[in-house]
């Protein structure tokens, strides 16, 4: 009887361990922004070929080991940055997105921070393995990484135009690296920019009493609700106005000039709903440019292969 205790006991325990172990990696997953810096990943390695580098054959970009060096720091440093920016905005977390904070809690945050230095840490000792430019350019996007988490993100405008920036800042990086100078390229990363401006903002709405609270000065506190929808509404407008300059102007083709003419109507939907003043309106609108971006990536993926093939 007492052998059948333990035994029971022992599998218990076991289950427990296994479990509390499976919740510390997703801690760690979720903490580190793993899904976005996944999904950035397929962004840079879709923009790079199918964009920056249309010249190259496929077999010569996948022995170019310098290339994927570059996006394997960029991985890293994506999730040092999310590792750090939940550090800082831990307290805010607790209230916006308490299942995750109460994941993440099966890790102490030492152990977050441990993560962020040997990151940080990897992706720079590679970077200056590759060049000492590229070391440079990633010692710059660390540090505007911590800088936004320590100071930028509570400051009016700034925080908004911050994060857009150091999404992009590696697609940047890869265009310099390429010398893919060119007016569709340039339109094309005004018009990311005008989106994820635009997500930026809408998700500061959906949390603005929370960021009132914890001292976050945004758009939506600083403005109010009204002159947040029109600036909203603006740069939608503007959005539409260089999504038309790019399939008029630089003959873009193919999936991706579906991709554009159909934004027009996304934006003119988006429009629609900022005119309705609830909260679900503006969920629905920031899942849906969200959704738009990602179909940005597909479309530059089939557009890609179409040509190629």
């Amino acid at each position: 009887m007492n052998s059948e205790k333990e035994t029971f006991q022992s599998k218990n325990y076991i289950s427990k361990s296994l479990f509390y172990r499976f919740s510390q990696f997703v801690g760690f997953l979720l903490g580190a922004r793993f899904f976005v810096a996944a999904l950035l990943t397929f962004a840079l390695y879709v923009s790079t070929f199918f964009l920056f580098n249309q010249e190259e054959s496929f077999r010569n970009f996948v022995f170019d080991f310098k290339v994927h060096g570059i996006i394997f720091c960029t991985v890293l440093t994506i999730l040092a940055g999310g590792i750090i920016n939940q550090f800082y905005d831990l307290e805010k977390d607790h209230v916006v997105k308490p299942f995750r904070t109460r994941i993440q809690s099966f890790i102490k945050q030492k152990y977050f921070l441990y993560a962020y230095l040997g990151l940080s840490a990897i992706s720079l000792s590679v970077a200056w393995m590759i060049s000492h430019n590229v070391f440079i350019f990633f010692v710059v996007y660390q540090f505007f990484m911590w800088f936004y988490s320590h100071k930028l993100s509570r400051v009016l405008i700034l925080n908004n135009l911050t994060f857009v920036s150091l999404t992009l800042y590696p697609f940047f990086g890869m265009m310099v690296y390429y010398e893919t100078f060119s007016k569709k390229v340039f339109l094309m990363a005004v018009f990311l920019f005008l989106i994820l401006l635009c997500i930026d903002i809408v998700k500061d709405m959906l949390t603005r009493s929370v960021d009132k609270a914890f001292g976050y000065t945004t758009i939506p506190n600083y403005f109010k609700s009204r002159n947040t929808k029109i600036i909203l509404i603006s740069l939608l407008l503007v959005t539409m106005a260089v999504s038309m300059k790019i399939i008029t102007k630089t003959g873009v083709t193919g999936f991706m000039a579906y991709y554009f003419a159909g934004g027009l109507f996304i934006m003119i939907l988006c429009i629609y709903l900022f005119l309705n003043s609830s909260r679900k309106s503006s969920f629905l609108t920031l899942n849906i440019l969200r959704f738009w971006v990602f179909v940005g990536i597909i479309a530059m993926l089939l557009n890609g292969i179409e040509h190629k093939l």
